[in-house]
């Protein structure tokens, strides 16, 4: 991995080098991070233990939150780490791993918005064909082309990290390791490099939140023809998941489709959707959806009543 490279470890700069709001990014990336994982882990074993959450929905539902506490996971812990350090030191190894994670489950959670989309879509619009056309087996292999789909770009972004030798200074000024701050230490022409990221990353985000915003237009349009408890219903849905695609696409969208160039806002818009949107994810989707509530509750009645028993 190291060939070609006289830089063996990278150092972030990280949001702030005050050591008064390092301790504040400290207390504040803990607090989401933590809500993350325990609003994203809740979601997961709601779904798993519950027998009324079986919907094709759902089973989207329990990958993108296992995607969102993945995701999060990859960049949190040594933000959080790095804050209470004065030394925030990064290998290089790490940092290609910290590349390829970031991607591998960012793309994950893009596929499973859209097949989140295609699912509405197909429950709203074609109701009597959705049980056949969205069956279990067809989820398993929309599933396993999700995971392939995010392997294949997350890969496709490590292959260009790897290909920038770094021979110069070692400062990343950011809190993670991606390819626009890396460009900016990489001893060579980083114009095809960016070309190759944009017509990748970019692409994917831009025609990704296209699709969805089209298909969610498509699906509110064709709510007319519903009863009004059934576009009470259907609208309160699709209000979620349209939530969700623009708190995660805007941002992404923003870093991943311009020029090679840096912006001072660039490190709290990364923030926006790699540790706010995870955050948020689990609150949208549960406070706007009754089945779930509900579901949380019974099981949460069902332990303690079980406890109570003994």
């Amino acid at each position: 991995m190291q060939q070609n490279n006289s830089v063996t470890e990278f150092i972030l700069l990280g949001l702030t080098e005050d050591p008064m709001r390092q301790k504040v990014v400290f207390v504040i990336i803990f607090i989401f991070y933590l809500g993350t994982m325990v609003g994203n882990l809740l979601i997961i074993v709601t779904i798993k233990s519950s027998r009324t959450l079986r919907s094709p929905m759902y089973f989207f539902l329990f990958y993108l939150s296992f995607a969102d506490a993945c995701f999060s996971t990859s960049i949190a812990p040594r933000l959080i780490a790095d804050s209470l350090s004065a030394k925030r030191i990064i290998t290089y190894n790490e940092c290609m791993t910290q590349v390829f994670a970031l991607h591998f489950f960012g793309g994950m959670e893009i596929f499973v918005l859209i097949l989140m989309a295609a699912d509405r879509y197909v429950a709203i619009c074609k109701p009597l064909h959705y049980p056949t056309i969205m069956s279990q087996q067809v989820c398993n292999i929309l599933i396993i082309i999700a995971w392939i789909g995010a392997f294949i770009h997350s890969t496709t972004q490590i292959i260009l990290a790897l290909r920038m030798p770094f021979c110069g200074p070692n400062f990343i000024d950011h809190y993670c390791c991606d390819l626009q701050p890396l460009m900016e230490l990489a001893c060579m022409d980083t114009y095809e490099i960016n070309l190759l990221m944009v017509s990748n990353s970019g692409a994917i985000t831009t025609s990704g939140f296209v699709i969805l915003i089209i298909s969610y237009i498509i699906i509110l349009h064709s709510l007319r023809n519903h009863s009004a408890e059934g576009r009470k219903k259907a609208l309160s849905t699709c209000t979620s998941h349209i939530i969700v695609v623009v708190l995660f696409f805007v941002p992404c969208i923003f870093i991943y489709t311009r020029p090679a160039t840096t912006f001072p806002m660039d490190k709290m818009v990364t923030v926006f959707y790699t540790i706010g949107t995870p955050f948020l994810n689990p609150f949208i989707y549960t406070l706007r959806n009754a089945e779930v509530k509900n579901a949380m509750r019974m099981i949460w009645h069902i332990k303690i009543t079980s406890e109570c028993k003994r």
